[in-house]
């Protein structure tokens, strides 16, 4: 089956009001179709013309409610500003310990914890039909070949969710009555994720490496 672009109907819109004009003119039109020419009554062939106009007329309605197809540019712009490191001056495994405590001074739960890698997670539910729910991630790396200076990685993700509701309809039959039947709605709701963004606020980053060197400040860490 040939497959006929958009742009190519616009050119057949053209051509068939020609064609009926050309019936007009003509009473007793030839039709030629790979074989011997047949002489059709005009107002079959109008008829033909008038159907066959009818159909692209159909595919260019079709054509006009398809959405244009969304182009997205790069979203990302690599440069030298320092929204997600900072250098700590402490070996690796302490800088990621003082970023689980950290972590867990604000309600987070970890998920994981090393020497070289801390992720934890929090929920948030800012109204009755929204959640939200933000997973921190920490790579700590050395930085210095006495691996007493460490660079530390932080990566924030928000998922969002929202609530959706779906009623579900059931009878009840009274046999006592007869064949009477009682409709009843139950209703399931359930959440729906709608999104998810890494967050890019400086000012986010900045609270958290603050409350970093807070830990590392305070007194010696024991690393496990």
């Amino acid at each position: 089956m040939q497959i006929i672009e958009c742009r190519e109907l616009h050119d057949l819109v053209r051509i068939y009001p020609d064609l009926l004009k050309s019936l007009l003119l003509n009473p007793t039109p030839v039709f030629v179709d790979s074989g011997p020419p047949v002489a059709l009554p005009w107002a079959r062939m109008r008829q033909r013309a008038r159907r066959a106009v009818g159909v692209v007329a159909l595919l260019l309605a079709g054509c006009s409610s398809v959405p244009p197809v969304q182009q997205y540019g790069p979203q990302e712009d690599f440069g030298s500003v320092a929204t997600y490191s900072r250098l700590f001056d402490a070996s690796p495994a302490h800088t990621c310990e003082a970023a689980r405590r950290a972590l867990l001074s604000q309600g987070y739960l970890i998920n994981s914890a090393s020497a070289e890698q801390v992720e934890g997670k929090k929920n948030f539910q800012p109204d009755a039909e929204s959640h939200l729910q933000i997973l921190i991630r920490v790579v700590c790396v050395p930085d210095a070949a006495s691996g007493q200076i460490s660079l530390g990685f932080v990566t924030a993700v928000q998922d969002r969710y929202t609530l959706k509701k779906a009623n579900n309809s059931a009878s009840l039959g009274v046999g006592a009555i007869g064949s009477v039947s009682l409709p009843f709605m139950a209703g399931s709701e359930a959440m729906v994720k709608i999104g998810s963004e890494t967050i890019a606020a400086s000012r986010f980053y900045n609270s958290f490496f603050d409350l970093v060197r807070s830990y590392l400040s305070a007194s010696d860490l024991v690393v496990e």
